[in-house]
């Protein structure tokens, strides 16, 4: 595109914005997205050099209207943001189906199930799963229809409020910011369970270098990164279940028939009902990362061909990869086995995965699992610096940072973004201090309850948005893809992530075990004190500038918006429909479920 109708446009989007402020509605909507000026090709190895040198250049944006409003402002940026669409279908699939699968499920699910028992696992992990379909069909409604950077961290500020995006954007980057180094110490330990005679140091130096390098690439390395991880920890968990079913019938080579023998003893609950509540935390840090296929809408090539597919797919990861492992493992191990809190939290010996399988007199697979533990941090690790990168971005463009945080070159990088999750990152090589334990279990507090936060405002968000599109007129027909759930799913999501908040704030108060100190309510509800102090610190920046609620009926629901034909759209809906309604039975089914 030429820099003279990339002007053009911009102007176009910036009177749209203009009006949609005056009349709080606006007639057209607009197709935003602006690619960059291509150069012109050299030939050579200087040219080849020169091309890589240039990609580091900062993408222009072009110039923009000082009349706009900082909101408005925020919403032109994130439209014309120059993050490339390299994510293809098979990449956005496998982040979808395993790209939360992670030490969550194969060693935090040990505690869990220790502390509640495997009834109480196999209930809050169906409750929170519930609740992650409902508020991941939210964000795919609206990641397709605003497939814009920052994604559901910059339309929180559109559609709840500046005050709510600021203070979810912020919890959101300091999540992912504490979660690399957390990581890379976690990989440094697992390799301990192989050689532990050399430095943790060492293994921290070279996982930090490999993770730098695989973001050096872009968005495409870490969508192929992913893919790849991704898949080895789908076929563990598939493999495993198969397995566990052999081993419960009493198919090892020292096993014998369980069957629901330890759902009667020790029996199914541990703890009665705050065992139960101690295991929702436990469950949402399991599902944690699940949101990243909507903040990669912006740099995905087909959103809404690919986003609707991915987010149908959670159905399966939590009823295959979560319910029934978990419900495997809780017929395989009991919870008052000494080995599931006798190691620490990234030790494949904790794992309820590896006790199954050493209770059945298996040798090999231990150290296959231990190598899967390993890879889902890598995982964990190389998701963290995708996040914080967009979102440190997304920041900057709503003005919540630095201005410079939000430079973007012209393959597409948040270079800032990415420079200040990897100097953070620096936290790993606490690993070799004496006080590495209490560093991290301070860093974990206030970052353990961000994924709950940002759930509930995804659910806030989609709410907000169907309000503002009925209070100005506008009906479903127009999207192109529209949530399962509803609005009602939304509703229901945030209401259940409410109650959560409102169980571990009970737990941290009174733990379960222990007596009641200040030092365990902080290192669990820390992240919550963090936010409320962030709103605060808002209203106090902004004063009488704070903007804490929006008006439906002043909502901007044009800049960014995927050009559409309601017609279009609504004849291709009845068309499907009915292609699909000519199909049998099983084809109908899968077709809704993927």
């Amino acid at each position: 595109m030429s820099s003279e109708k990339q002007t053009n446009t911009a102007s176009v989007i910036e009177v749209d914005a203009k009006r949609s402020k005056e009349t709080g509605t606006a007639s057209r909507s607009y197709t935003t997205s602006i690619s960059s000026q291509e150069d012109k090709p050299r030939e050579g190895v200087k040219g080849k050099f020169q091309d890589f040198i240039d990609g580091f250049r900062q993408f222009d944006v072009g110039e923009l209207d000082p009349n706009l409003s900082d909101m408005e402002r925020a919403n032109v940026i994130a439209a014309r943001s120059p993050l490339q669409r390299k994510l293809k279908s098979r990449h956005i699939q496998m982040i979808a189906i395993g790209g939360a699968i992670g030490t969550g499920l194969f060693v935090g699910s040990g505690s869990a199930l220790s502390t509640g028992g495997p009834g109480s696992l196999i209930i809050a992990y169906f409750l929170i799963g519930s609740m992650i379909f409902a508020t991941v069909q939210a964000l795919g409604e609206l990641s397709v229809a605003f497939p814009v950077a920052g994604s559901f961290l910059s339309l929180c500020s559109r559609f709840v409020s500046p005050a709510f995006g600021f203070v979810i954007a912020w919890n959101y980057a300091m999540q992912w910011l504490i979660v690399m180094p957390l990581e890379l110490v976690a990989a440094s330990l697992t390799i301990k369970y192989w050689n532990s005679s050399i430095s943790s140091a060492a293994w921290v130096s070279i996982f930090y270098f490999g993770i730098m390098l695989i973001n050096i690439f872009g968005v495409r390395g870490y969508g192929e990164v992913e893919f790849v991880l991704s898949a080895i920890k789908v076929i563990a968990v598939v493999g495993f279940s198969i397995l566990g079913v052999i081993l419960n019938c009493g198919g090892g080579p020292e096993g014998t028939y369980i069957g629901g023998k330890y759902f009667h003893d020790p029996g199914a609950f541990n703890h009665g009902f705050k065992g139960l509540c101690s295991v929702f935390v436990t469950a949402a840090f399991s599902f944690a990362g699940t949101e990243l296929v909507g903040l990669a809408s912006a740099e995905t090539q087909n959103p809404e061909k690919t986003l609707p597919s991915a987010t149908k797919q959670v159905f399966w990861r939590i009823t295959l990869f979560y319910l029934v492992s978990l419900t495997i493992v809780g017929l395989l191990v009991p919870y008052t086995d000494p080995r599931l809190l006798s190691a620490s939290s990234v030790d494949a010996a904790a794992s309820p995965f590896v006790i199954s399988i050493q209770n059945a007199g298996i040798k090999v697979l231990p150290s296959i699992f231990n190598a899967i533990i390993l890879i889902s941090v890598i995982s964990v690790a190389n998701s963290a610096v995708f996040a914080c990168s967009r979102t440190i971005a997304s920041l900057a463009d709503q003005g919540f940072a630095p201005h410079f945080f939000g430079y973007i070159d012209r393959k597409g990088r948040p270079l800032f973004g990415i420079a200040l999750s990897l100097t953070v990152g620096l936290l790993c090589f606490l690993s070799v201090s004496s006080k590495e334990g209490e560093a991290f279990t301070w860093l974990m507090a206030l970052s353990g309850l961000s994924s709950i936060c940002t759930w509930s405002i995804i659910c806030l968000s989609h709410i907000r948005f169907r309000r503002a599109m009925k209070a100005q007129g506008r009906s479903t027909d127009e999207l192109s893809f529209t949530s399962m759930s509803g609005v009602i799913g939304s509703w229901m999501g945030l209401i259940l992530n409410i109650l959560v908040l409102v169980a571990e704030f009970w737990i941290a108060l009174f733990p379960v075990g222990g007596k009641p100190s200040a030092e365990n309510f902080f290192q669990n509800y820390l992240n919550i004190v963090v936010n409320i102090l962030l709103f605060v610190g808002y209203v106090l920046w902004k004063r009488r500038n704070a903007v804490l609620w929006l008006r439906a009926d002043s909502i901007d629901l044009v800049t960014g918006r995927k050009d559409v034909d309601v017609d279009l759209v609504r004849q291709e809906k009845e068309a499907e429909k009915a292609f699909i309604r000519s199909k049998p039975w099983y084809y109908r089914m899968y077709r809704f479920w993927c």
